[in-house]
């Protein structure tokens, strides 16, 4: 008795696809008509034609069922569709942004997101009303970027000191407790630390993920005014500074916050600060540091000589009477 034969299944293609042929697919698909999307790719039919079948070669399935008066998509020329349409939508679009940019001044900046929000973006207007030909570039995350790989131009960092010797200082830091005016007003007096623990207070909810996080505990504030045993009635937690000045100014709460980013709004009364004379002195501050490849531009210098002076200016709130 003769043995049966057992097809072998076919091997399955692992080679990743052209994407040179991309666009004839993507025209067919959009006219279901070979000579309208030839025209429109300047193609003569019969090239359009070609294409089509490479790209079907490579890919191991038909993408089109031919008729004789008209074309559609198989299943599989269906599934492609839908991943090429949006993907070379966002590459048209990118290559789109960088012709526009080419030949522009330009200046990218690096910092984490509290620092953007609170003091970097308010402030950003009156450098594009003087420097209006120069486009601003904000990358805010807590990775460190490394400026002499990227296209970043510009860190502003936080930490007790940077290992780069060309860093220039911005500011110091001091820790406020802080609330809205109206909280103060409808709430128990507080003419003490201890009294603090009236009210709900306001801190990051991983504070004890970073050393300089944990400054901003009320562990910390607490036990350095001697009442460490002391418990609020509820808590109220955020992942980050902006967040949590946003909830103090909303009168939700007491906070700790950091003067530099607090100084406008205190200065505005927006915000009041609870017990100034507990402050607590902070061994952090605020640095920029300049990636080696952009410091002779003039954009870049421009750029630093305004952010130098508005530091200026943030110091010198923090030190006027209104904050003291």
């Amino acid at each position: 008795m003769p043995h049966a034969t057992t097809r072998s299944a076919p091997l399955l293609r692992t080679r990743a696809i052209g994407a040179g042929h991309l666009r004839a697919f993507l025209a067919v698909a959009k006219h279901l008509n070979f000579r309208v999307a030839a025209d429109e790719l300047a193609l003569t039919q019969s090239a359009m034609s070609r294409q089509i079948q490479s790209l079907e070669d490579e890919v191991g399935v038909p993408l089109f069922l031919r008729h004789s008066r008209a074309v559609e998509l198989t299943g599989a020329g269906a599934q492609l569709l839908h991943a090429v349409q949006p993907a070379l939508d966002s590459i048209d679009a990118t290559v789109r942004q960088i012709r526009q940019t080419v030949g522009r001044k330009s200046v990218a900046i690096t910092t984490w997101a509290s620092f953007a929000a609170m003091w970097l973006i308010p402030r950003l207007e009156a450098f594009q009303r003087a420097w209006p030909d120069i486009d601003i570039r904000i990358d805010t995350g807590d990775a460190v970027v490394d400026l002499e790989t990227t296209d970043v131009d510009l860190a502003i960092r936080y930490s007790r000191d940077v290992t780069d010797a060309a860093a220039q200082a911005l500011f110091g830091e001091e820790l406020v407790v802080v609330a809205s005016p109206a909280l103060l007003k409808n709430g128990p007096p507080l003419r003490q630390p201890a009294d603090a623990a009236h009210y709900t207070l306001i801190e990051t909810g991983d504070v004890h993920r970073m050393p300089q996080l944990e400054w901003l505990s009320w562990q910390r504030w607490f036990a350095a005014k001697g009442c460490d045993q002391l418990q609020p009635p509820r808590w109220l937690y955020f992942n980050y500074a902006h967040q949590i000045v946003q909830a103090a100014l909303a009168g939700q709460g007491l906070a700790i916050a950091r003067l530099p980013l607090v100084a406008d709004a205190l200065a505005a009364g927006h915000l009041v600060q609870v017990l100034p004379e507990h402050r607590l002195a902070s061994p952090l501050a605020y640095w920029l540091l300049v990636g080696p490849r952009s410091q002779q531009r003039p954009e870049v210098q421009a750029f630093c000589r305004w952010l130098m002076a508005e530091a200026e200016k943030t110091s010198a709130c923090m030190m006027g009477p209104e904050n003291t």
